[in-house]
């Protein structure tokens, strides 16, 4: 089934309608933006928010547009490098005169591979997300584990641009934990891991005691 290109018109609270963008002027915005080098500036354009798409990155990391499966990697790759969380919480599809709603799951990005280097305080942890970006841990890219209060399940994340991050999957979290060093706090023990000279929790004080 062909993919409905058209982004579906949205009243604004004023009453007033957005107008109308494609996904095919997305793919001619991300390419006439990239200077092939990796994702362009997003970060740095303010443009009006223009409408909502439906669009979802669904739990899996799999794009979806109304319904339908966005099946070719190269595209999904394209859209991604005009991806943007602002500080509201929301991610956008955004062009310098563009700004798009579309619905995120979970996150933007599966960590699908990491790469460990060094050991103890030296060490250094490269995630290869699953549009084939590589990013190393550290200050400007931290790893958090959210904790589910119930189950006890961890939901590991990494940052990988902006605002924007990328889930850990399970084979990825184990390696982790695999990794994982124990230090003292005046809490209790911590595991976590070390990269780019910063210590990570892998979940709460003594946690892994229990």
């Amino acid at each position: 089934m062909a993919m409905n290109d058209k982004l579906q018109n949205r009243q604004k609270a004023d009453g007033q309608e957005t107008g109308i963008f494609s996904l095919n002027d997305l793919v001619k915005a991300a390419k006439a933006n990239s200077d092939g080098k990796g994702a362009p500036p997003v970060e740095q354009w303010n443009p009006d928010f223009c409408g909502e798409m439906d669009l979802v990155i669904r739990a899996d990391g799999s794009w979806w547009h109304e319904g339908t499966r966005i099946s070719r990697q190269s595209l999904v790759i394209l859209y991604s490098t005009i991806l943007r969380k602002d500080a509201d919480g929301r991610h956008y599809l955004v062009t310098p005169v563009e700004k798009i709603g579309i619905q995120v799951e979970k996150a933007a990005f599966q960590a699908a591979r990491v790469d460990i280097e060094g050991s103890g305080k030296g060490q250094s942890l490269f995630f290869t997300t699953n549009v084939g970006e590589v990013v190393e841990a550290g200050p400007e890219r931290p790893i958090r584990v959210e904790t589910d209060p119930e189950t006890g399940e961890p939901a590991p994340f990494v940052r990988v641009r902006g605002r924007l991050e990328a889930f850990m999957r399970r084979p990825v979290f184990y390696e982790l934990v695999d990794a994982a060093t124990e230090i003292d706090t005046p809490e209790g023990k911590q595991l976590g891991v070390w990269s780019a000279g910063l210590f990570f929790p892998l979940g709460p004080v003594n946690f892994h005691l229990i």
